[in-house]
């Protein structure tokens, strides 16, 4: 028998405390998981996905203990990732808003506990136990979340006094989160945690207040439709209320996409060209449909252009430092020749555009010829459609800029988000395997370098944009679910994918899901459709 903690100082020595977690056999564990036979062991650090989760998820209980020391009087909230960030407000009964003092005697006791190395504990007790626990701290949206998940034990962790559960393992105590900093932002304040990158550094405050304010308008109207986390989006769904839930997150969409086109109708007279960007699997291609029929409404005729079909050829896509084809870089798309069409339609020529086949991999010309004319305005959309050089031909003042991401609303319970990574890459694998030949297993294997893309080539350009827009919806994780979880289910054990296919199984455990027979209320135009396709039968 042999404790991992004792195994990671064996193996690491003085370099044990730069390991957060371990994976054995390809599941991840806490530090203090005991190994009873002989086992594959992978200790991890911050630069993998699992050991920065882990860091996050430590760091948000310590600020949640400090809170408790500090502001006894104070809830804490925990929203959604801002950068490397996150988001949180405290809600004080004189609702007062923080201050920079706040923040400084916060970090302070954060950092006494570190020093004094306060260990994580975890027990596993009943259900039942852990919700009057929960309910007793003041969390009745995670007291309702253990409840509708109907699980008979729950892992409740402790640090000192202070209870809470969490959705992973965490490290096993304070003094392995020496790296964080708080700050005050937009109408709360960031709890920083160290670059994916570079573990050493923390970025400056992030300049993202649009991404904010969408977040925060789409918190608001969840909160309005009382569907604010997964408990009470179970709760609706077992109510038999799925329907109307659907139907009304689908109102609220279209009314979004009104108001966007809107305001490209009352720039008319100069705008010629809409870009639609966003990392991928936000909805790019829903949006940019959805935008073109309620221009159409107004009286403008649209033309969309599809930039995945100026993709290069598969041999001629250039490859990350893995060797795998990179298709999130710029370089992978024939960026000349697209400006070249581009160029050619705004100054009134027509023009032949390519197509692109995912399954083969090939360019090709089909016959497809476009030409604007009066009243037509073209859209395009595609992940780099921010980025300069891919409208450098393009003159300045005719372009209108939309960035899209599906910016999930809904929380885990009061003090735990949900990633919209996670979202996203739950859309494309769902997506990928129904509609371009790639596994699921294939689609987490690309996601570091995705990621490492959309960092690089997709974020620094969001804040340019004229008008975010979000294409979360607050079923859409319900219906993915049942969508997903047999793709998921293929990955086998040994596969390096297996842990993020694990994560995201545990993950949508917690919802009770929007059966097929059900999905017959999501419209036809909806952003769900792009990833789930049209009704499947019974």
């Amino acid at each position: 028998m042999k404790v991992l903690h004792d195994l990671n100082k064996e193996r690491h020595g003085n370099k044990a405390g730069n390991y957060l977690a371990a994976m054995v056999d390809n599941r991840l564990k806490s530090l203090d998981y005991v190994l009873y036979n002989p086992h594959q062991v992978q200790f991890i650090d911050y630069t993998h996905p699992d050991g920065r989760r882990t860091y996050i998820r430590s760091l948000s209980f310590l600020l949640q203990k400090a809170v408790q020391q500090i502001f006894p009087e104070a809830q804490l909230r925990i929203s959604y990732s801002v950068g490397n960030s996150l988001y949180c407000d405290l809600v004080f009964p004189d609702n007062r808003e923080e201050t920079t003092e706040d923040m400084e005697k916060l970090y302070a006791a954060m950092m006494r506990m570190v020093e004094e190395n306060l260990p994580f504990r975890r027990e596993k007790i009943p259900t039942e136990e852990a919700q009057k626990i929960f309910l007793a701290n003041g969390f009745p949206q995670k007291a309702l979340l253990q409840k509708t998940r109907g699980h008979f034990f729950t892992s409740v962790y402790y640090l000192g006094d202070t209870s809470d559960t969490f959705y992973g393992p965490l490290v096993p105590s304070a003094g392995y989160l020496k790296l964080f900093d708080l700050c005050l932002f937009h109408k709360g304040f960031l709890l920083q945690y160290p670059q994916p990158d570079d573990p050493r550094q923390l970025d400056g405050p992030p300049r993202l207040h649009k991404l904010v304010e969408v977040f925060e308008e789409h918190v608001q109207w969840a909160n309005i439709m009382g569907v604010k986390d997964i408990g009470s989006l179970n709760q609706t769904i077992q109510k038999g209320l799925t329907k109307d839930l659907i139907l009304t997150a689908e109102a609220f969409h279209s009314r979004r996409y009104a108001e966007i086109a809107d305001k490209i109708y009352r720039h008319r007279d100069r705008l010629k060209l809409v870009l639609i960007a966003g990392p991928s699997s936000s909805g790019k291609t829903t949006t940019s449909k959805r935008v073109a029929t309620q221009l159409k409404v107004l009286g403008l005729k649209p033309l969309v252009l599809e930039m995945d079909n100026y993709f290069l050829n598969r041999e001629q896509t250039p490859r990350d430092e893995n060797g795998e084809y990179n298709f999130e870089t710029i370089r992978a798309l024939d960026v000349p020749f697209l400006n070249q069409q581009l160029a050619q339609l705004l100054a009134g020529q027509e023009v032949e555009i390519p197509y692109f086949d995912f399954f083969t991999g090939v360019r090709s010309f089909r016959g497809k010829k476009l030409k604007l004319g009066e009243n037509q305005i073209l859209i395009m959309e595609g992940i780099h459609a921010l980025n300069p050089a891919l409208t450098e031909k393009v003159p300045s003042g005719v372009t209108f800029k939309i960035y899209a991401s599906a910016l999930t609303s809904l929380s885990m319970d009061e003090n735990n988000g949900i990633s919209t990574t996670d979202t996203r890459m739950i859309r494309r694998m769902v997506r990928d395997a129904q509609f371009r030949g790639v596994t699921a297993e294939e689609t987490i294997l690309r996601w570091p370098s995705i990621s490492a893309g959309e960092r690089k080539n997709i974020f620094p350009f969001q804040e340019q944009a004229d008008v975010l827009f979000n294409s979360a919806l607050l079923y859409e994780l319900a219906v993915l679910k049942t969508h997903a979880e047999p793709l998921l289910h293929r990955i086998l054990p040994i596969s390096p994918a297996y842990p993020q296919a694990l994560r995201l199984l545990k993950f949508l455990s917690y919802f009770t899901p929007i059966f097929p027979k059900e999905e017959q209320y999501i419209p036809y135009e909806s952003v769900v459709r792009e990833f789930i396709g049209t009704i499947r039968p019974d």
